[in-house]
């Protein structure tokens, strides 16, 4: 089972990617779209078009590792619109693995006059 520890950042890439990309096309995008080091231990995500394919690639010391899953129903994506690179906390990417959207927060509060509520 993949279980990353709660120290490591995560970094989802905000567009579909093709996902017969294998290790030297996904360290490129690690490098050109993320601008991030791919070898500094993070975790990054990268999900094909429909939504419903996902790969991990990270470096674990000796080489580079790539973990892949399809969800059988659903998708780890909805809506690409809406979707811009982004840095999850290890809870996110756990709740994306099992095919739950992490959704961003957004507080709004009543009009003026009104009982003034967060609402999440």
């Amino acid at each position: 089972m993949f279980f990353p520890e709660g120290r490591v950042r995560v970094f989802l890439h905000g567009r579909p990617v093709d996902m017969r990309k294998s290790f030297t096309g996904l360290i490129a995008l690690t490098q050109q779209s993320l601008a991030q080091d791919p070898l500094s231990g993070h975790l990054f995500v990268f999900v094909n078009r429909r939504g419903d394919y996902l790969k991990v690639l990270y470096w674990d010391r000796s080489g580079f590792c790539l973990w892949c899953k399809r969800l059988e129903r659903g998708r780890f994506i909805s809506d690409w619109r809406r979707r811009q690179d982004q840095e999850l906390d290890v809870t996110g990417l756990r709740l994306l693995l099992e095919g739950i959207e992490p959704a961003r927060r957004r507080l709004r509060y009543a009009r003026e006059g009104e009982k003034r509520t967060a609402i999440w």
